[in-house]
């Protein structure tokens, strides 16, 4: 073999070189960015919440991953959070379903990319079920959240005074980040509470002579008195008959609200001396009791025209509603009739079963 065959040999072999390292390059990169993107490396049959407080890395997402019972490759995983970069993943809460990427479920947690989660409010409830309601749903707990209906400064700046913070608390289903805080979730449900009420209200109430915020006052005794859809604008109606002729509320629900329960009303519990005793005091309240329903709002603000004063409880949950005394009279002693009669009824049927014991 002659120089030139053998320069010529060399230089074959150094280009073969170089194609087979390309070659093995592109294969190489190929698998890896196929092992990356492909779209099924995570796989995640049922909806799971992957929720965690503070920033985690990888080895604290692995944990968290594998009590969940999430199916996939630790090596696999390890290598793609090294290859693309991510080591630190946001505290949130993240839902999951279905079939995902490395990449995709990485940069997702890396991000804090959060999906938001429903937060229910119920009507008629109290600041500390509430604060245990949001606190069970969002990463604040029920202490921090109860804590922001006395916070002085933020009532300040919101110019509302505790309860009347709370009976702005628009019963509704919120759809929140887990880690928003308790100053911004209230301020959230202020703004719905402004939307739906203020804006869509303050207009009519004016015309009645009424502020917002008496008929958020009034509104609340509405939801803790009416059981029944319907009643509503009728009993708004009744207590803005009873304000109207210049007499005393005399509504229970004042009362349960300065006893701080609700239960059945002993004759003592009239003479509380206590600054939401309508029984005693005249007008409405300082503020509201509870936080009441749109519907209750609309009720309030739209009451049924009628000359009812009284009214009575019935067997079938509702109210008996009366013009005059004497009428409420007659009504009230068959609501009491009916009562001693189920604690007859009950009285016997507890001895019959000590008996038979």
């Amino acid at each position: 073999m002659n120089l030139k065959q053998s320069l010529s040999f060399t230089r074959s072999d150094f280009i073969t070189g170089i194609l087979v390292f390309v070659l093995i390059f592109i294969v190489s990169f190929g698998s890896r960015q196929l092992r990356l993107s492909s779209s099924n490396s995570i796989i995640i049959d049922t909806e799971i919440d992957l929720r965690y407080s503070g920033n985690i890395n990888l080895s604290g997402l692995t944990t968290i991953l594998d009590s969940l019972k999430i199916d996939y490759d630790r090596d696999e995983l390890n290598w793609s959070a090294r290859i693309l970069g991510w080591r630190t993943f946001k505290e949130g809460s993240y839902t999951l379903e279905g079939d995902y990427s490395y990449d995709l479920i990485l940069s997702k947690l890396a991000r804090g990319i959060q999906d938001p989660v429903p937060v229910v409010i119920l009507p008629g409830i109290n600041n500390i079920r509430f604060s245990e309601t949001v606190g069970n749903q969002l990463s604040a707990t029920s202490d921090e959240i109860l804590a922001m209906f006395t916070d002085s400064v933020f009532l300040n700046e919101l110019k509302l005074g505790s309860e009347d913070l709370f009976g702005r608390m628009l019963p509704e289903t919120y759809l929140v980040y887990w880690t928003t805080t308790p100053k911004d979730f209230l301020r959230r449900i202020l703004k719905e509470f402004e939307e739906k009420v203020v804006d869509e209200f303050t207009d009519t109430a004016q015309e009645e002579g009424l502020t917002i915020n008496e008929v958020l006052i009034m509104a609340s005794i509405v939801e803790w008195e009416a059981f029944m859809e319907e009643e509503k604008p009728i009993i708004s109606g009744l207590y803005w008959n009873r304000i109207n002729n210049r007499m005393r509320l005399q509504a229970d629900p004042t009362i349960n609200f300065a006893l701080g329960e609700r239960r059945r009303l002993l004759f003592e519990d009239y003479q509380l001396v206590h600054p939401y005793n309508t029984y005693l005091k005249r007008g409405l309240p300082p503020g509201p009791i509870t936080n009441p329903s749109l519907s209750t709002i609309r009720a309030t603000v739209y009451p049924q025209e009628h000359d009812y004063i009284y009214m009575v409880a019935n067997p079938e949950g509702g109210h008996v509603f009366t013009r005059t005394f004497v009428e409420h009279q007659i009504e009230s002693e068959k609501w009491r009739k009916w009562l001693r009669e189920q604690y007859r009824i009950k009285r016997q049927r507890d001895s019959e079963e000590a008996s038979s014991q």
